[in-house]
């Protein structure tokens, strides 16, 4: 795993998260830059906060034209897919096959990296969005768009620290050319997260977030115990699972 000993913070961090979690026409960054992709995680919450902003936005104008719930949420989440070329989808889906579909450490791993999906991961993906679907449909028609940036937000702090609870499972791949974050990034990530939660919707983030940190244990457990370790696929699936605990608990409570 490569050595991570560049600085905590850089003014590169913000530009280079979100060219790492999204697909948005960004400009060409220095490659000197992308050493630093595990201490730039600090700022995954910050991808999510712009890319379901932008999303609420549209989903908010089509609210204003009297568009139906349902309708304004099956966009609302087409444009979540889209702007991040559904990565966090696809890791669902492969966490999924391999997980459930192998026998052996080694099987599983092999059916994670394999392109195809399979059944647990066409069930997964359908039953997860429709999920999200009927979850963004009862925000809006609340108005609690705050919540989904929340949930996004929240989610995405997650994933560093899952990169460095657990050792790579593979020597290759994304997740370990990436490398694990330090502590204080994760910590920061974190704490960044629960401050935008808090001035988004106050103390009403922290259950959701607890609730949401479970799941992500019980992963974590999952993940240790089956192919010993975390992928990039397991970080995708850690974003979408803890995603839709916290928009599940946030609805709740209300």
């Amino acid at each position: 795993m490569p050595k991570n000993d560049s600085p905590a913070v850089s003014a590169w961090d913000i530009a280079l998260a979100l060219v790492l979690l999204t697909r948005l026409p960004l400009p060409e960054l220095p490659s000197r830059v992308f050493t630093r992709q595990s201490n730039a995680s600090w700022a995954f919450p910050l991808v999510g906060l712009v890319i379901s902003a932008m999303a609420c936005l549209v989903g908010w104008i089509l609210s204003g034209l009297n568009q139906p719930p349902p309708v304004s949420a099956a966009i609302v989440l087409t444009l979540l897919i889209v702007t991040t070329g559904a990565m966090h989808e696809d890791g669902l889906a492969d966490t999924a096959d391999g997980l459930w579909g192998g026998f052996t450490r080694e099987r599983r791993l092999e059916i994670m990296k394999d392109s195809h999906i399979g059944t647990y991961g066409v069930l997964a993906l359908i039953l997860s969005q429709l999920l999200r679907w009927a979850l963004i449909t009862a925000l809006i028609t609340t108005g609690m768009f705050l919540a989904l940036i929340a949930a996004a937000v929240w989610s995405r702090a997650l994933m560093p620290v899952m990169m460095a609870a657990l050792p790579n499972a593979r020597k290759s791949g994304l997740s370990h050319g990436v490398g694990a974050p330090t502590k204080k990034t994760c910590i920061g990530g974190l704490l960044l997260a629960l401050g935008i939660n808090g001035v988004l919707i106050g103390s009403g983030s922290l259950m959701p977030a607890a609730i949401s940190v479970l799941l992500f244990i019980g992963l974590a457990l999952i993940a240790k115990a089956k192919i010993g370790g975390q992928t990039g696929d397991i970080l995708g699936a850690t974003q979408q699972i803890t995603e839709i605990s916290f928009l599940m608990t946030i609805l709740a409570s209300t």
